[in-house]
């Protein structure tokens, strides 16, 4: 292998590492609270939908000529805001109905891509499912056969949402493991009972750990439109799913994640370099063997799984709805 396609495959790692990492973290602030957010993959719809709106429009209206990546980070904002939204009524649906949040989380992820294609029907034409994203919004210049090994390794696929991605992990770090929010957050995750016994409102503090999370996973859609590369078309090819099993590698922990992001990413793109990585049997004269890698992470995910569920902790209140008159 050489270290052109070294250099790609490690990029590309990342790139698809990004959304996984967001939506993770997304799926594990809101697990913490007590509440399952089988939603995300409707959320990572939701977002990528109204930031591709707005990206779309942005590049139209000449914004992207002028401040490329002040209007980036304004579309980030715009899906986590959107994200935010669409979390809320899970987070109704959850913590004031007492609905069961699988199923909540179900009806979501079905409403989402509809919703999705309708929208983008009514704006761009009868058809027209995909919204273009435009080229500016990459940082440096696109990345030719000439350039060397690090500058490929780096800015090949190089997005604003790489860094926002970064800055986000120290945050939830920080927020999670030092601050009285973050310790009032697990606490309702892990006993709620005991946790409104002193005086937390557990209620508030499972929406906030849901608005979190959408802020996170809408973010998350934004990052895979972009590692996507072909535009948003109201699907995130299972993602969200994928996020909740990277989330349950790591064990509800945000560096586990983020290792767990990268592992599961790695296997997606050795999918899509299966042809250009000499010592991976290339299965000729098999029909379609194209499918065999692009199987692969979906393939890992059920076999760790397997493997590493037993030890997995989650917390202990999660998906069961608070009753703040049950003792």
């Amino acid at each position: 292998m050489s270290m052109t396609i070294l250099a790609d495959l490690i990029n590309s790692t990342i790139l698809f590492g990004v959304p996984l990492l967001l939506v993770a973290l997304g799926g594990m602030c809101t697990e913490r609270g007590g509440v399952v957010n089988i939603a995300l993959e409707g959320i990572m719809i939701i977002g990528g939908l109204c930031s591709s709106l707005f990206l779309s429009f942005a590049d139209k209206a000449g914004w992207g000529a002028s401040s490329p990546q002040l209007t980036m980070l304004a579309a980030i904002l715009i899906a986590g805001v959107a994200g935010i939204i669409f979390a809320l009524f899970l987070a109704f649906a959850a913590i004031n109905l007492k609905a069961d949040q699988i199923i909540g989380g179900t009806a979501l992820n079905t409403f989402a891509p509809a919703f999705a294609i309708v929208l983008a029907w009514a704006i761009q034409g009868q058809g027209q499912t995909t919204i273009y994203i435009p080229g500016w919004i990459r940082i440096g210049r696109i990345v030719t056969a000439e350039d060397g090994f690090f500058y490929r390794l780096v800015f090949k696929n190089f997005y604003l949402t790489t860094i926002v991605a970064a800055i986000l992990l120290i945050v939830v770090i920080i927020v999670m493991y030092k601050t009285r929010f973050g310790l009032r957050l697990r606490s309702c995750g892990e006993h709620p009972q005991a946790a409104d016994s002193v005086g937390i409102n557990v209620y508030r503090m499972r929406y906030a750990g849901t608005m979190i999370s959408g802020f996170l996973a809408g973010i998350g859609g934004l990052a895979f439109t972009i590692a996507a590369g072909s535009g948003f078309v109201a699907t995130v090819a299972g993602y969200g799913f994928l996020a909740l099993a990277v989330m349950i590698f790591g064990n509800w922990k945000p560096l586990n994640i983020l290792f767990a992001a990268l592992f599961f990413s790695l296997f997606k793109v050795i999918g899509s370099y299966a042809s250009s990585i000499s010592f991976l049997p290339h299965f000729e004269g098999v029909k379609n063997a194209q499918y065999i890698y692009q199987m692969l992470p979906y393939v890992v995910t059920m076999v760790v799984l397997v493997f590493t569920s037993r030890k997995s902790r989650a917390p202990k209140a999660e998906g069961i709805p608070y009753d703040k008159g049950q003792r």
